[in-house]
């Protein structure tokens, strides 16, 4: 076992391909420098990487106690830190993404004349695709930390539908209200817009009455989702929501507590024509008109869309709801879909 080892990333959202970079490391080196990204360069990448105190305090929550002080962390200002120069260190950890980093940081300590590190090429391991395990899957949606996708096959295959069991936990709060009168609903929602405003998205509204405020504030949704009813009425002013205002119309058939493979596929296009990416994002919008109800479509969003998205639908008679799409309502999404009748 060497005395010190290098290890060097971003590790955001702190994933079993991260865990293993670390557990060889340690299984190799005595001790092992974490050099993670700064989060002014972490930025630069995707705003929605999580701080570096954030990615530290994951990392130490997954790691085992008894390992724990085998560890130290350290801020990455560029691509290579110390390693070239690092005149105690011996080996540094690497995937074969990263290799190179490695031959170039070598040939560095070689023009220094210092010794050059022991390369340790760790395999990736590979989600329930068949794909790499990674942080930009996990910020896409795709994948948990585990790998694991966030809908089992059923969903899209077959309608699923509510039981008592998923009723009952339907009842726990799911995002934070924003209060507001009812007959004046520009008033919660224009404090929606300015608490959410700077997000990465998309914006997904559920509901006509969130739908058609959203587009009198001259704010559309990205993805706005609407089946002519309000309190499980027919709403008048539905017919008042402006379908042009979007780049794509699809509609889909949807009974009251239960989720079809129609629905599904629209929600999924829908996301798919947002289309971001960690470079840019698309402005082509979609509205999803469903002939029954809506009501459950938020279950099936917040697993397919991507973290940082968010997600808006009215409270009748209270206010607007928002909820941030991340790996706490992920997994609660998961749960529900999981605990649901399959038809």
């Amino acid at each position: 076992m060497k005395p010190l080892g290098l290890v060097g990333g971003t590790f955001d959202r702190f994933h079993v391909g991260h865990q293993k970079l670390l557990e060889i490391g340690l299984k190799e080196c005595h001790e092992l420098e974490v050099w993670m990204t700064s989060d002014i360069l972490a930025s630069r990448k995707d705003r929605r990487i999580a701080s570096w105190a954030d990615r530290k305090k994951l990392i130490m929550s997954s790691i085992h106690p008894d390992l724990q002080a085998r560890i130290s962390f350290h801020t990455l200002e560029d691509a290579f830190g110390p390693a070239p120069i690092h005149e105690v260190a011996e080996v540094i950890i690497c995937t074969r993404e990263t290799i190179s980093n490695c031959e170039e940081i070598n040939a560095i300590r070689t023009n220094n004349e210092l010794k050059p590190l022991h390369t340790i090429i760790v395999d990736p391991v590979l989600d329930s695709n068949g794909r790499v395990v990674c942080s930009t899957n996990i910020r896409m949606g795709i994948t948990d930390r585990d790998g694991k996708s966030w809908l089992n096959e059923q969903i899209g295959k077959s309608k699923i539908s509510l039981n008592s069991t998923v009723e009952a936990m339907l009842k726990s709060p799911f995002g934070t209200l924003v209060e507001g009168n009812e007959n004046e609903p520009k008033i919660a929602m224009m404090n929606v817009l300015d608490r959410i405003s700077g997000e990465p998205g998309p914006i997904i509204a559920v509901g006509d009455v969130t739908v058609k405020t959203m587009q009198d504030l001259n704010r559309p949704a990205d993805i706005a989702i609407i089946d002519g009813m309000t309190k499980r009425e027919r709403w008048e002013q539905a017919s008042e929501i402006d379908e042009d205002q979007y780049d794509y119309v699809l509609k889909c058939k949807n009974p009251a507590g239960s989720i079809t493979p129609e629905l599904y596929r629209c929600c999924s296009q829908a996301l798919i024509k947002f289309g971001y990416n960690e470079s840019e994002q698309n402005s082509e919008s979609t509205i999803i008109i469903v002939e029954g109800e809506e009501d459950l479509a938020p279950l099936i969003l917040h697993p397919l869309a991507p973290i940082g998205s968010v997600i808006l639908y009215g409270q009748p008679g209270r206010g607007v709801v928002i909820r941030f799409t991340d790996l706490d309502s992920k997994t609660r999404c998961r749960e529900l879909l999981d605990s649901m009748d399959v038809d």
